[in-house]
């Protein structure tokens, strides 16, 4: 009898905790709904990219078709500006022009973006040129790009641009380390040009792990948003997973900077870290762990979002910092391309 009640009393114990985790991972998942209960009130108030932003990662997150009008919406703007672009890629001079003004246009609010404004206007042609592979891409992405009239053309000019030159260059990595990363998965993506293993080993040579312990504060937030960015863009942007073992480097990093993660890179830039793991099928990491539960102490009772380090707690500030702390606290183990916006837009 007392053998029988010890093994009850094992058997009691022992589901107590494995229960544990599964109460705290729940309350994660409700805290990542109520943080979207909140944006979701509040889209319509949002600027039209915001909302973009926003439905495109919740789509690809749940598959819910209500997040489709949105992502439909901005299918329609998409067209209309890349045809423009391309239609005007056939008068000479157009592209200088486009790139002069997106420069002078630039924001120059933080010392962030006067660096790259600066880095940009060195580049000629890339500031226009960046602009318009973001929009391909994502046309491609929700599978646009064959009704585009023309859109060979933009193909073309992205082939006649010196990306290897500018996507290798330190002085860029310095400043625009994520872009550098997915501009190079983007070309590839598009059928382009393959220039990925050339920028990652461009990258590990600015970045050598001796040297990071030495970057301050921005130095090293620009390090980490490039380190995650080579998996979130090979996922489509959260549209599939991607190879743990050509991410490998990536992570290895990344489990080494455990604790400068924790201590001194943004809730921003903690979800991204927390999202390459699990877009590498590494949901399970102990590094996810920490994240979730820093992403949940981080949300302000009063607003019920993520204020950004410095307190600001608008909507619309914190929408990507708070969309991504969604997508890992509400994680799902499985992704949703597209949408594929074919059979809905630019049909006039």
């Amino acid at each position: 009898m007392r053998k029988l009640f010890s093994l009850m009393m094992v058997l009691l114990l022992t589901g107590c905790t494995v229960m544990a985790p599964q109460v705290e991972r729940d309350a994660q998942r409700d805290a990542g709904l109520a943080i979207q209960e909140v944006y979701e009130q509040a889209l319509p108030t949002l600027s039209e990219d915001k909302q973009r932003h926003f439905a495109q990662r919740l789509y690809r997150l749940t598959g819910e078709q209500r997040w489709r009008p949105l992502n439909r919406a901005y299918g329609e703007r998409l067209m209309v500006r890349l045809e423009e672009d391309i239609a005007g890629l056939a008068e000479p001079g157009y592209a200088a022009t486009r790139s002069r003004a997106i420069v002078a246009d630039y924001s120059q609010r933080t010392a962030k973006q006067r660096a790259r404004r600066a880095m940009l206007g060195e580049w000629g042609e890339i500031a226009f040129a960046r602009s318009l592979l973001f929009r391909l891409v994502q046309a491609e992405y929700h599978d646009l790009l064959p009704a585009i009239e023309d859109h060979q053309r933009a193909l073309d000019y992205q082939a006649e641009v010196d990306w290897a030159a500018f996507l290798t260059d330190p002085s860029v990595i310095e400043v625009y380390a994520a872009q550098v990363a997915n501009y190079a998965y983007f070309l590839h993506q598009l059928g382009v040009m393959d220039l990925r293993r050339e920028v990652e080993a461009a990258f590990r040579r600015h970045y050598p792990p001796e040297r990071v312990a030495e970057l301050d504060d921005a130095e090293y937030r620009n390090w980490l948003y490039g380190l995650t960015h080579f998996v979130i863009a090979d996922s489509r942007y959260y549209q599939r997973k991607a190879d743990p073992e050509v991410h490998a480097w990536v992570l290895e990093a990344l489990e080494r900077e455990a604790a400068g993660i924790m201590t001194r890179a943004t809730a921003d830039i903690q979800a991204e870290v927390a999202l390459a793991f699990q877009l590498a099928g590494r949901d399970d990491h102990p590094l996810v762990g920490r994240v979730r539960e820093a992403l949940v102490a981080a949300v302000d009772p009063a607003s019920g979002i993520i204020p950004s380090p410095s307190g600001e707690k608008g909507l619309a500030g914190g929408e990507h910092r708070n969309v991504l702390a969604i997508m890992v606290l509400r994680w799902p183990g499985h992704l949703y391309p597209g949408p594929d916006l074919s059979d809905g837009v630019g049909q006039r």
